[in-house]
């Protein structure tokens, strides 16, 4: 099962040719999750004027659960999870993303090259 990092929610629903084939095809073919901490990260992003992709957030979600993506609320267990994560990586939406994907033996999609230093599976 996969965990999509948000750039690959982004550019699969803005039909952005950044997009890998390997990651639009397991998209489209493969269960797939996706996770609050994006939607939180895309709302922050847009509120600060840092992110052009013009979509509300209740929209965004009604979108993803059209395309038959599963979501994925954060837990105490993942946030429990962080602590044990190596200081590598800053960014604090993406390492929520790593512990929801490592509590739950996901493989997250992502381009992101500090993600695949952790002892997380990835692919793009």
């Amino acid at each position: 099962m996969y965990l999509l990092d948000t750039h690959a929610i982004i550019w699969y629903v803005s039909g952005s040719n950044e997009l890998s084939s390997t990651a639009k095809n397991i998209m489209e073919t493969k269960r797939c999750f996706f996770s609050f901490v994006s939607l939180w990260e895309i709302a922050i992003k847009q509120a600060k004027g840092m992110l052009q992709f013009n979509i509300d957030i209740p929209k965004l979600k009604t979108v993803l659960e059209d395309e038959e993506f599963i979501y994925l609320p954060p837990t105490e267990f993942d946030a429990e999870a962080i602590k044990k994560l190596p200081d590598i990586h800053k960014d604090p939406f993406d390492r929520l993303l790593i512990a929801q994907a490592t509590e739950n033996n996901f493989t997250i999609v992502t381009t992101d090259s500090k993600i695949p230093q952790y002892n997380v599976k990835t692919i793009w």
